[in-house]
């Protein structure tokens, strides 16, 4: 049996080689941290529960605690690969469930991306394995509007208006969504919302999509 204790760093301060200098950046942020006055410390789920959920894209410029200037503890947060939502993934449901239900969050907030490179993806003709499996759904979508997307000349305003589409046909998923139905049906104060990131800046703009179980909004 080939002995793998040679890959653990004696010192687990300095962890793995190569990534030393991320432990350092972290206990300086700590270090930060605890010279304010929240103390380096978020609250308990149980003491304050995050009343947003938001279902974002895995792209790591977009970092959904920072732009919208919340603390740890303030915001649930479920991302993937275009900011999808769908009802047969395990993941994603299980994590809606638990916000839902669990945590009682008031706002369910879909945010897609301008620049999100899914949406170029979608727009190819297949080729990249699994990753065709999951943006199926933006694929469909993208059929569905060819028409309006192809009178669009400029590729990246092309792409950007597909992400838009994308986080509108999310809103509508969610409505269809069996853990959001219960809820309203259950009188459970729950609204759904969705927002796009312009990736340079990180503004956020809100397309006036919304439902309340009640009212929805231009869906």
């Amino acid at each position: 049996m080939p002995d793998h204790s040679r890959t653990i760093a004696a010192d687990p301060t300095q962890g793995s080689s190569g990534l030393s200098y991320l432990l350092a950046r972290n206990r300086a942020w700590v270090a930060r941290r605890a010279e304010g006055s929240n103390a380096g410390t978020a609250p308990a789920p149980d003491e304050c529960p995050p009343e947003i959920f938001w279902i974002g894209c895995s792209d790591s410029r977009v970092l959904p605690n920072e732009i919208v200037g919340l603390e740890p503890g303030e915001v649930l947060v479920h991302r993937n690969m275009a900011n999808l939502a769908p009802i047969n993934d395990f993941n994603s449901r299980s994590v809606l469930q638990f916000a839902v239900e669990a945590l009682g969050v008031r706002h369910i907030v879909v945010v897609g991306h301008h620049g999100c490179r899914a949406m170029e993806l979608a727009g190819t003709h297949g080729g990249n394995g699994l990753i065709d499996h999951w943006l199926a759904p933006v694929r469909e979508l993208y059929r569905t509007h060819h028409d309006e997307l192809q009178a669009i000349g400029d590729d990246a305003a092309r792409h950007n208006r597909l992400c838009e589409l994308n986080v509108r046909w999310q809103v509508q998923c969610l409505t269809r969504n069996p853990v959001v139905t219960k809820a309203w049906k259950n009188g459970q104060r729950l609204s759904l919302h969705g927002w796009v990131c312009e990736t340079g800046t990180g503004m956020l703009t809100d397309l006036g999509i919304s439902c309340d179980g009640l009212s929805p909004t231009a869906l």
